[in-house]
């Protein structure tokens, strides 16, 4: 079977934030995928640095208004869509006002990072796929790229594993070199578990500490193939994957790297 539908969970993109090699990856292989022939579909978070009315964002109101539960407080997921109109694509944002509204990106304007970045990834993952669901939408691969992304495979194997949007999805998630230095905390731990996602799944991993090669570990053990997005990834988390038996694409130059992603989905779909 070939992969037909991907969905790119990604952290960052332009023009909606700074470039960086993340954003421009964000940014330009969900355009090349599509035009190789792949539907898609791609969600960011609404990081509070995009401007929405010069990037036209609008909220998707038939999308919205759940009620997503952390650390027993009711954050309310928010919706919003804008377009790329030179590639065609609409980009759907994840937001909130506790967790993006006002705020940066990973850390504030002292570069301070945000004590409840965890929590942040926890609302991300858990609001794109309540939203895919809504949308009754089937990818046959979904790719997760940046740390915030680092709960959604968790989540997809075992608290959506009956889901028909992802009871077959292939996950594929990009390992990057450390992304954030603070150690995300037990109580961070205490949040991650929903339905048939429980702290026995992961807690093997971490040993009490939650920093970012015991959040990549986690993506990693519920994936099903491993990209190296940079030279720079821990040597831990490749003998991680490889130690696991993952499908593993070594870290790819920006002129090739569109079409071995695009191989490396009909790899993993293969498996």
């Amino acid at each position: 079977m070939k992969a037909t539908k991907i969905l790119f969970i990604t952290q960052e993109m332009i023009p909606f934030v700074p470039e960086t090699q993340k954003s421009l990856v964000g940014r330009y292989l969900p355009q090349a995928i599509q035009e190789m022939g792949h539907e898609i579909r791609t969600f960011t978070p609404k990081w509070g640095i995009i401007n929405e009315r010069r990037n036209q964002l609008h909220e998707v109101i038939r999308l919205s208004g759940m009620n997503l539960i952390i650390d027993d407080t009711d954050h309310p997921l928010i919706i919003k869509v804008s377009s790329i109109q030179a590639a065609r694509m609409q980009i759907y944002f994840i937001d909130n006002d506790d967790y993006f509204q006002k705020r940066a990106m990973t850390t504030d304007e002292n570069g301070k990072e945000y004590d409840d970045n965890g929590e942040r990834a926890i609302f991300y993952a858990r609001g794109v796929l309540e939203t895919v669901k809504k949308l009754r939408w089937v990818p046959d691969v979904i790719h997760c790229h940046g740390w915030i992304t680092s709960l959604a495979p968790l989540y997809i194997k075992k608290a959506y594993s009956d889901e028909p949007s992802f009871r077959d999805t292939k996950i594929v998630y990009s390992a990057s070199a450390p992304e954030f230095a603070n150690d995300l905390g037990q109580h961070f731990a205490d949040c991650i578990p929903f339905k048939d996602a429980k702290k026995e799944d992961f807690a093997e991993l971490c040993n009490g500490k939650f920093g970012h090669t015991e959040l990549s570990k986690i993506a990693i053990k519920f994936s099903d193939g491993v990209i190296l997005d940079n030279e720079n990834v821990e040597p831990e988390l490749v003998e991680y994957a490889k130690g696991l038996g993952k499908p593993l694409l070594d870290f790819q130059p920006e002129d090739v790297y569109k079409k071995a992603y695009n191989d490396f989905y009909e790899t993993v779909v293969g498996e």
